[in-house]
């Protein structure tokens, strides 16, 4: 019987049916970070279990992490040292794998992963952060889980899951230029709602997806929880396998051979059935950016306000989100004046999306009155953009170079935009202050965020080609 990607990763992972309509599935690799790896490290260790296998679990500093040159234990975030300190005691005692703060390789935890071969096709891949589904770029099965569930698959290498259903979402079409993955997946939330995808692991497919090189379909997975989705994934492909190639952690000689072959089976077989599909024509898409305080509030950067409240979502949300972001039924986005952007996130920090971020800004300025700031998603990107010159483009244009983490992605009491002030971001939510007290932020491409820095308003990359 033909099976689609997601059932031959469930076969492949269950260890046993349960009671209840769950099942027990194996726990291929863990990641944890600094704002709940100590939670479920000192509570495993306060029960008297040891981790079961060392060698799959890893933990990175990067939610809390300050990302000041120079940085070291100390953070803006009140209490922030401590979250560092004690995962880092907590690791270590435990025997895991630690990219801490001054570590070559450390990073936003969904950036190393994939760089470093940590996530590798066909594997489960959990970690205490909804944005895990990220990894399913690589043909894994990755989802965020809560600390005490961490505890649990380090315990035993297992978790208790009930079986998703399964959803493809086709794209369809050659993307025009400035068009980017962050485009596809504002589209998608846009056009079906926030909880288009709940209950569902979504594989992405369609000659859209195919064209996209490995970052993009990073991107592109990171926001299947935006869609509320379990997850998203696609399958593998030779793109996949030369990305992976030499990683770190990745099979080597003989072994990667034997990998590759197996992983060439991880796909949709012709003929099997999902319990859902949409088909979507891209060919026209333009660049999306959103006007409100939900990612589904998503339309073409050159349109205006939607007149009245979109499918899904209710008039007094419609409402809510008009006043919060103080803009108008019927206004032109591309007349709304910015505070702040800012590129980075684990959405789109990677070398690709800074390279083509730069292109935009080389030779020019930052509009006055704009504060700007580039966060590279990890230490191995930032020194690959400084040995391409990537730093002195942005520093030349006005932006602030920083070091790796999730920084201004969302506050939690630390650094922040100013209360209500307007930024354009590549980061995934835009919810209210989301990136400081009462900030209002638009969700774009790099590419975007580049273009409107430089025009002080929300802005059509393709007005700079």
């Amino acid at each position: 019987m033909p099976s689609t990607l997601f059932d031959k990763l469930w076969r492949q992972h269950l260890v046993q049916e349960l009671p209840g309509g769950t099942a027990l599935v194996a726990i291929d690799r863990i990641f944890l970070h600094e704002r709940t790896g100590s939670i479920a490290l000192k509570s495993l260790r306060e029960s008297g279990r040891p981790v079961l296998d060392r060698a799959r679990v890893f933990c990175t500093m990067d939610h809390i992490v300050d990302t000041f040159p120079g940085r070291g234990d100390d953070t803006k975030l009140p209490g922030g040292r401590a979250f560092i300190t004690e995962t880092r005691e907590a690791a270590l005692e435990a025997g895991i794998h630690l990219f801490d703060v001054r570590d070559p390789n450390q990073g936003i935890v969904h950036v190393i992963s994939p760089e470093l071969g940590i996530v590798l096709p066909g594997a489960t891949v959990v970690c205490p952060d909804s944005h895990t589904c990220t990894q399913g770029a690589m043909g894994a099965f990755a989802w965020g889980i809560g600390s005490t569930e961490a505890e649990h698959a380090l315990a035993t290498g297992t978790l208790r899951l009930a079986k998703p259903k399964t959803m493809r979402v086709r794209f369809e079409g050659a993307l025009a230029p400035g068009v980017t993955a962050k485009d596809l997946s504002l589209l998608l939330i846009g056009t079906h709602g926030a909880v288009g995808g709940n209950g569902y692991v979504v594989e992405y497919a369609g000659s859209a997806v195919h064209a996209l090189d490995v970052e993009a379909r990073l991107t592109l997975c990171n926001m299947a929880t935006e869609f509320s989705a379990v997850t998203g994934l696609i399958a593998p492909d030779e793109k996949t396998f030369a990305y992976l190639k030499g990683r770190s952690f990745a099979p080597q000689g003989a072994e990667w051979d034997r990998a590759v072959a197996a992983w060439r089976e991880l796909k949709t077989d012709e003929g099997a059935t999902f319990d859902r599909e949409i088909v979507l024509d891209v060919s026209d898409l333009a660049p999306m950016v959103t006007w409100g305080t939900s990612p589904q509030h998503a339309v073409p950067v050159g349109a205006r306000v939607p007149e009245q409240a979109a499918s899904g979502t209710t008039p007094e949300a419609y409402d809510r989100a008009l006043a919060y972001m103080d803009v108008q039924p019927g206004q032109a986005l591309q007349e709304l004046k910015i505070d702040a952007a800012f590129i980075g996130s684990c959405t789109n920090s990677r070398l690709s999306d800074l390279r083509r971020a730069a292109a935009v800004l080389k030779g020019r300025r930052v509009a006055p009155g704009v504060k700007a700031i580039c966060v590279p998603g990890s230490m191995s990107v930032k020194r690959a953009a400084e040995a391409e010159g990537l730093d002195r483009v942005f520093l030349d244009a006005g932006f602030e170079w920083r070091e790796s983490g999730c920084s201004m992605c969302f506050y939690a009491g630390g650094e922040s935009f100013g209360k209500r002030e307007r930024v354009v971001s590549s980061t995934n939510r835009n919810f209210e202050s989301r990136q400081g007290p009462e900030t209002r932020t638009h969700l774009a491409s790099p590419e975007t965020v580049a273009a409107s820095a430089i025009a002080g308003r929300l802005a059509d990359v393709r007005e700079f080609a």
